[in-house]
């Protein structure tokens, strides 16, 4: 069975007529392309998806990641030419490694690939597709690693949605997470502020019944490489004035030094959050994901052989 790198030609090859495809149309064609046998079609993970279409699904996602593919829609694919330009280099294969080293090229149109997990020693693939060191790491370590990896992935589609999303669902995107976290009281009252005269506050949490208590929102939807800075946190601080002595900003992308060093430095108690804390938060408390596959871990019960 081919690793979920050596699925990508094949998959760029299907998409190189320039059709826009549904993952469950590419599947097939891409399983004929790479001449994959009907006894590795039929073979499945243990949650009964088969295992050709997992790997498929994990080089579908690096290849979005990293720009070769786009999503017109939602679970469609087409390729761009930075996706014809690997298939050009790389005809008949390609690593992650070399795609991420491409991607540190700025003159390349290959996009670099960024995750917040441990980055995943690379000797062996496992059967979900996440590459792992079977020879020195435990079976739980392994179903860890995997975990870390599938939320890292996850963690970065999440912030390429909210960055391609208008700045009003993501206010109320902001607002349902902290509702979510507990922060809008017994009542989980939470709103988004009239775009056209909000002062410089997003959002507002009601913290008790009686909304005496409030958590005021900025929220920032900006592309990964537009860093918020010390003039867009004064601003909110501003904002607050005569409001409230606290409040959370809220980003896609990162704040700059200046920005965090004045956050720490006024009387205003402001919470800083990024683009990589906010994935992870999203991800934690269940809000723009579900879970699409539990595993039970087990072990010896020893009170049973006492």
């Amino acid at each position: 069975m081919p690793t979920w790198e050596e699925f990508m030609i094949p998959t760029l090859r299907v998409l190189s007529d320039g059709a826009v495809r549904t993952r469950r149309d590419l599947c097939p064609r891409v399983a004929q392309e790479a001449s994959l046998t009907e006894a590795q079609t039929r073979e499945v993970l243990a949650s009964g998806q088969a295992l050709y279409e997992n790997r498929i699904g994990w080089g579908l996602s690096f290849l979005t990641n990293i720009g070769a593919l786009s999503r017109p829609a939602r679970g469609n694919y087409a390729i761009t030419d930075a996706g014809r330009m690997v298939l050009e280099h790389f005809p008949t294969g390609v690593r992650e490694q070399e795609l991420r080293a491409l991607g540190r090229d700025p003159s390349s149109p290959i996009r670099a690939y960024e995750v917040t997990a441990p980055r995943i020693p690379r000797d062996t693939a496992s059967t979900t597709g996440v590459t792992v060191e079977t020879t020195s790491m435990t079976p739980t370590e392994q179903v860890q690693t995997g975990t870390e990896r599938i939320r890292a992935e996850v963690a970065g589609e999440l912030l390429a949605r909210l960055q391609g999303k208008d700045p009003a669902f993501f206010e109320q995107a902001v607002v349902k997470l902290l509702v979510a976290m507990g922060y809008g009281g017994t009542s989980g009252q939470g709103s988004v502020t009239q775009l056209s005269n909000d002062g410089g506050i997003d959002g507002v949490i009601d913290q008790d019944v009686l909304g005496l208590s409030r958590v005021y929102i900025q929220a920032k939807r900006y592309a990964s490489d537009n860093v918020v800075q010390r003039p867009d946190l004064q601003a909110f601080v501003g904002a607050l004035s005569g409001k409230a002595d606290r409040g959370v900003f809220i980003t896609t992308s990162r704040f700059s030094e200046g920005a965090r060093t004045y956050a720490n430095s006024v009387p205003t108690r402001v919470i800083l959050i990024d683009g990589s804390r906010l994935a992870d938060l999203m991800i934690r408390y269940r809000v723009g994901v579900q879970i699409r596959d539990t595993y039970d871990i087990v072990e010896v019960d020893e009170d049973f052989f006492a």
